[in-house]
């Protein structure tokens, strides 16, 4: 099974579950580390933070849908978790939630001999977005130019 059509089987499967407890499903990511596979379930809120109260009701709460499902062919170690403060934007839906938000972004090639960038992200549509930096100066990117993008709650 191919991983990316894991994550959103995945997806599709426990977000209903995870807004029934009152949450949002921030990211699902399946990752191989050495010679183990994670399913890591990223959980936010709208309100507050994430405590580990509700990382483990949301663990208790998927794990019988994911054995009865059995999405994954091989075994895993399933692990539910905050975004944290410096969440990695992935999906539209995080882009659109964050505008006016400070951002740190990090490319894989770089731009006159620059790859890291911080500022506050002003626009997103199609991979494309744009951050204006602390000078002022606006600076557009495409998604996948880029090796991560982060909120940035230090502003630095």
């Amino acid at each position: 099974m191919a991983k990316e059509s894991t994550v959103n089987i995945v997806w599709n499967l426990i977000e209903p579950i995870v807004n029934e407890l009152g949450l949002i499903l921030w990211d699902v990511r399946f990752v191989k580390e050495g010679a183990s596979w994670y399913l890591r379930v990223f959980i936010d809120k709208q309100e507050g933070n994430v405590d580990i109260n509700d990382c483990e009701k949301v663990s208790r709460a998927i794990d019988k849908p994911l054995d009865d499902a059995d999405p994954i062919d091989r075994s895993y170690c399933l692990e539910v978790s905050s975004p944290g403060i410096e969440r990695e934007l992935t999906r539209e839906s995080h882009f659109k939630s964050c505008i006016g938000e400070k951002v740190k972004v990090h490319l894989i090639r770089a731009v006159d001999e620059q790859r890291d960038f911080n500022g506050t992200l002003t626009s997103y549509e199609n991979g494309d977005f744009k951050v204006t930096m602390e000078n002022g100066s606006e600076m557009s990117f495409n998604k996948k130019d880029t090796a991560w993008i982060k909120l940035d709650d230090f502003g630095g």
